[in-house]
């Protein structure tokens, strides 16, 4: 599949997802007993920006291109976009300097340096992704974590097309919806790239519950946080979550759990050790 390279087009879709999104009543507006429309009209979000509602709706329709910082702005406020959405759509028209073009610049795989990090974590799982959620280096740790899943190659495809993954996530749709945003997030920095097109073609055509989450267009990364899995073989592994960026490889970020302790569990470096066991064994 190409690039999504047809930003014009991905801002029309963007605008009129987040438009429809917004709740006239939150932005103080009172709607009609007869409303159809949902979410905003193309003219109150027009005139929430400060622009004329014949420029919104060329820009909503993909006839105009190259709108400035101060509108996209002005649209964010409106819209009341977080800055996270507010990065991804300044990014459809204005990408940063210095943006990976499509297929990326620092491959598929990773420094020695990384590789020997990711080895020495003999007890905590560890691996890195791409932009695309390709899953690109794994220790031992992580593989015995992921061991019910029939693949470990891209954490996408796995937590939307494994059956494994309703079960392992205990809180699915959350996840879910994580990452898809950490997507959304990578064309962020990286508009052109092939490989978050490719992954989303391939799942949107498997899972209908990626293809609503896509749509909605919601842009927002996980960079910490508590998370709770069902190990087939384990049961419960109270883990904490951290995504780190990669030197060298700002393509790449490094994703890590570490056990933090819990009711059932106060010795939190006690959880692990069946996993470390599975771990052993493979």
């Amino acid at each position: 599949m190409a690039a999504m390279a047809n930003r014009s087009a991905e801002l029309s879709s963007f605008l009129r997802a987040r438009r429809e999104a917004v709740r006239p009543q939150d932005l103080g507006l009172v709607p009609g007993a007869g409303r159809r429309v949902r979410g905003l009209r193309r003219e109150e979000l027009a005139l929430l920006a400060g622009l004329s509602t014949d420029y919104y709706r060329r820009l909503e329709q993909g006839r105009e291109h190259r709108p400035s910082h101060q509108v996209l702005q002005a649209l964010a406020r409106a819209l009341r976009l977080d800055a996270h959405a507010t990065a991804y759509l300044i990014s459809l028209v204005h990408p940063a300097p210095g943006a990976v073009p499509a297929h990326g610049a620092t491959g598929a795989t990773v420094s020695e340096g990384v590789q020997l990090l990711l080895d020495s974590a003999v007890r905590v799982p560890a691996y890195v992704v791409d932009v695309g959620m390709n899953i690109l280096a794994i220790n031992a740790p992580a593989r015995a974590m992921y061991s019910g899943f029939g693949d470990t190659d891209n954490l996408a495809r796995m937590v939307f097309c494994d059956p494994a993954a309703s079960d392992f996530y205990t809180r699915w749709r959350e996840v879910a919806a994580q990452v898809v945003g950490n997507l959304r997030s990578g064309l962020t920095r990286f508009p052109d790239d092939d490989r978050v097109a490719d992954v989303v073609e391939e799942i949107s055509a498997q899972s209908s519950v990626f293809a609503e989450l896509w749509a909605t267009h919601h842009v927002r990364p996980r960079t910490s946080e508590d998370k709770v899995f069902r190990h087939p073989r384990v049961g419960e592994l109270h883990l904490h979550f951290e995504a780190l960026e990669v030197a060298g490889a700002p393509d790449q970020r490094l994703f890590i759990y570490c056990p933090v302790e819990n009711g059932a569990h106060p010795d939190a470096a006690a959880l692990l050790e069946p996993l470390m066991t599975v771990a052993a064994a493979t």
